[in-house]
């Protein structure tokens, strides 16, 4: 063996993925033993054996190979002069109640310092797994929670004698619940051998993983019972779904038949790839072919992609943006700067790559103008867009385009992971509230995918009309998501197509940031008032996946475990923030309750302990969010959860006051304020305009006159809220600054075949005429109950703003009376006259 072999850089993980130096490593492995007892009792084969296995398993095309014995010095030198790397198991006595005893846990820590002490530092070493597959019902015996953090213990112990090596714990799906936070990766051992099961439970594991590389640590099948040619075509399907489903790699179970369990040979199954005189079987040759190609197995056809990254005043991060997509491994795209205005050295920035085509504004018109920009600018069948603060892996279209080719879908997004140059306050900024993540309806369909992370056929963008310009800073990737799924598209997600994403490095940009979401919130509330509740919180049908919790968890996660724990398949059912105790971090909360506490406590002084505890609650909801924080250990700092308690406590101020400014200063659009003559006439007659009937010679679907209704408010660019199965009327639409209306229809079957439909048109108060109107009640009642004045002032403004605030409710069922006339006329509707 060459000296220089030792000298090869150790295997790291690299986001989703492992690298080598500059190269990513994926994982092609096969088992290896154990074996008979030899004299040494190591669990190995003999030198002789092992080195022919060694260049047998080089062979197969595989670059790791896992055991299950601590390996002595000449295995691992062996392994490293057939360029392997071995995953280690660390056996203990994991099959007893090793909680319950502390001589069995010391037992344990020990073997894992020991083991890692005697090759941690070898090169030929990829990673440790201090546990394989506890027994489901030893974990329900002592606890998932007390179980994982023991894995987490015995992870220290390791990194504390070899700090550079990667460490995992291989699970199954019995103790799928098990959520260790210190692995490096995850690994499972998966034995499915149906394709859709299989495929749905890689993706699954892909969304349980998170931002960490997932390994098949085991999979493989019985030639005994299966058979050599359905084993062979199994084992294709399954490397090739492995990869195409952006794993880091699969370990075979297992290189031959020849092998030893608690000491004894293992007869009666036949899982190798050679017998146990090591003649490779069919599979083994089937098995060489896959390894040929992974990882990059080839896309059934590779559309034309059109890059589109958007910057303004991005010069910080454009260059390692562009220099990242100038290696993207995709045989056909190209890549488009959009410089929106900026003012700093973006435009020299882009004369250094010229092969990226650059287009600029003369002034700044905003994140969505300059998109569509650039889709109109691609030659591409799909448009895919980054941020310029971000840098994308290697494989991003690959996997991007693969899944939206394999899924039904019209756009597809992937994660997007905190780099790991980026600095500390970048991470904790990250595991504060409101950062971009995506929201999934399922493993692999997603609600939204955030904007520096996403690709849309181009036709489908041009369908809905690409991005709406009113969205300048944010919002405009919600939007476009929504739109999308309303015109009956589907969009889904990508967990191996991921960029990684530099966050706000100071707290002051990081709510700037927030702000800019705040009035992205505003305008979202105005165009998809349905997806929105009365506060102008974002109302989501799927689960938020990211770093930062929605909030504190005071229920513990339940697990389903099966009768007496015996369900092949145990899940974890996370519990959904409590979310009562966040709303004592609203700027809602700190206005109606804490403010009026304070304020009043210099007259009142008994209210002194209350105002004392509306400020506790808050502090302590923010430390118990930022306690419950996921923070990557390399980043985190003594100063780290203050920081992020702070975060929680003054994101939702700064979004939540630009929400709600721009909520209240947002202009309603020119149809909602141009009266006809027909509806200022009706305004201001005596007649009621809380009712309409219309009457029908022939029967027609109520559903259909309520399309009608919703599409032609929606083409004259007003906010509709449709009922969505829990509300007591059919339609909400809101018309302008403080007025909103709830339309109720219902249809009536007379003789004859005839019918009536009768509308009710309720008015409402806006949020701003709620919020205008009882702010106003407060402060005047303050004032009496200081001054003991304003008396007269009092008695007059109030009911001169309801007065107001009635008249226009009653403008708002005059123009949206006038409108459902309009309808119903070419539906052979007539217009029962008023009593």
């Amino acid at each position: 063996m060459v000296l220089s072999d030792f000298k090869k850089p150790r295997i790291r993980v690299d986001g989703k993925f492992f690298r080598q130096g500059e190269s990513k490593f994926p994982v092609r492995g096969v088992t290896y033993g154990p074996f008979g007892p030899l004299s040494d009792n190591s669990g190995f084969a003999s030198r002789d054996q092992t080195a022919r296995d060694f260049a047998q398993i080089h062979e197969l095309g595989a670059n790791v190979v896992r055991i299950y014995h601590p390996p002595p010095d000449w295995v691992l030198d062996l392994a490293l002069k057939h360029d392997l790397r071995l995953l280690v198991d660390v056996p203990w006595n994991k099959h007893l109640c090793f909680l319950d005893s502390p001589e069995r846990r010391a037992e344990a820590h020990e073997t894992v310092r020991k083991t890692v002490a005697a090759s941690g530092n070898h090169p030929a070493v990829f990673a440790y797994s201090v546990a394989n597959e506890i027994a489901p019902d030893i974990v329900r015996w002592s606890g998932a929670a007390a179980v994982a953090g023991f894995i987490d213990e015995l992870i220290e112990t390791a990194k504390s004698v070899a700090p550079d090596c990667l460490c995992t714990y291989t699970n199954y799906p019995p103790t799928e619940f098990l959520r260790p936070r210190n692995l490096d990766f995850f690994c499972f051992n998966v034995y499915l051998h149906e394709r859709q099961p299989f495929t749905n439970y890689l993706a699954r594991l892909q969304t349980l993983a998170g931002p960490r590389p997932l390994l098949l640590g085991e999979f493989g099948m019985d030639s005994l019972r299966e058979g050599e040619p359905r084993k062979s075509e199994t084992l294709s399907w399954q490397i090739e779904r492995v990869f195409r489903g952006g794993l880091a790699g699969a370990v075979i179970f297992s290189f031959t038949d020849d092998w030893y369990k608690d000491g004894r040979k293992v007869e009666g199954w036949e899982l190798g790839l050679t017998t146990a005189s090591r003649l490779p079987k069919p599979s083994f040759a089937a098995v060489r072919s896959q390894f040929a190609l992974a990882p990059s197995f080839p896309l059934p056809r590779y559309p034309r992609v059109s890059v589109v990254v958007a910057s303004y005043n991005g010069d910080r991060t454009l260059p390692a943006c562009l220099e990242s997509l100038s290696r993207l491994n995709y045989p056909d795209y190209e890549v488009i700067l959009v410089d929106d205005g900026s003012t700093d050295t973006t435009p020299r920035i882009a004369a250094h790559y010229p092969q990226v085509r650059s287009f600029r504004h003369e002034k700044n018109l905003g994140l969505s103008v300059a998109r569509n920009t650039g889709i109109a600018a691609a030659t591409g069948e799909i448009v895919a867009f980054t941020d310029a603060d971000c840098r994308a892996d290697e494989d991003w279209l690959h996997y991007l385009v693969g899944d939206l080719l394999a899924g039904d879908f019209a756009g597809i997004g992937g994660p997007n992971l905190l780099p790991p140059e980026d600095c500390a306050v970048a991470a904790a900024v990250m595991a504060s509230p409101g950062g971009p993540t995506h929201v999934l309806l399922t493993d692999r369909e997603a609600e939204h995918i955030p904007g520096c992370n996403m690709a849309f056929y181009k036709s489908a963008l041009d369908q809905i009309h690409g991005f709406d310009p009113i969205f300048r800073r944010a919002g405009d990737d919600v939007d476009v998501c929504w739109r999308l799924q309303q015109a009956g598209f589907k969009i889904g997600f990508s967990p191996a197509g991921f960029v990684w994403h530099y966050r706000r490095s100071t707290v002051r940009d990081y709510l700037k940031q927030q702000q800019g979401y705040g009035e992205a919130e505003a305008l979202l509330a105005q165009k998809h008032p349905e997806n929105f509740n009365s506060f102008g919180g974002g109302i989501w049908r799927g689960r938020i996946y990211g770093t930062a919790n929605a909030g504190v968890r005071l229920v513990p996660p339940i697990i389903y475990h099966g009768p007496f724990g015996t369900s092949w398949f145990q899940t974890l059912y996370t519990a959904e923030p409590t979310l009562p105790l966040m709303l004592c971090t609203t700027p809602e909360y700190y206005l109606l309750v804490a403010l009026p506490l304070w304020v009043l406590t210099p007259w009142v002084p008994w209210l002194l302990p209350l105002a004392l505890t509306s400020l506790l609650v808050s502090v302590g909801v923010c430390v118990a969010a930022a306690m419950q924080a996921e923070l990557p250990k390399a980043k985190c700092r003594f100063w780290s959860r203050p920081l992020v308690a702070l975060l929680y406590l003054l994101q939702p101020i700064g979004r939540g006051w630009a929400r709600y400014r721009g909520r209240l200063t947002l202009r309603p659009s020119p149809t909602l304020t141009a009266p006809s003559l027909d509806s200022l006439a009706r305004q201001h007659s005596e007649q009621s305009l809380g009712r309409v009937e219309y009457w029908l010679e022939r029967p027609l679907d109520r559903l259909q006159f309520l399309r009608a209704v919703m599409d032609r408010l929606q083409s004259e660019n007003w906010p509709v809220k449709p009922d969505a199965g829990w509300s007591d009327y059919d339609l909400e639409v809101y018309g302008g600054r403080w007025s909103r209306l709830q339309l109720t229809t219902v249809a009536e079957t007379h003789p004859q075949n005839r019918q009536m439909i009768r509308c009710r048109l309720r008015a409402r108060w806006s949020l701003q005429a709620q919020v205008a109107f009882w702010g106003l009640l407060a402060l005047e009642l303050l004032l009496i109950g200081l001054c003991g004045r304003w008396l007269t002032v009092t008695l007059i403004t109030l009911p001169a703003f309801a007065w107001f605030l009635a008249g226009q409710k009653r403008a708002l069922q005059s123009l949206i009376q006038v409108r459902l006339d309009e309808i119903a006329q070419p539906l052979g509707m007539q217009k029962v006259p008023a009593p």
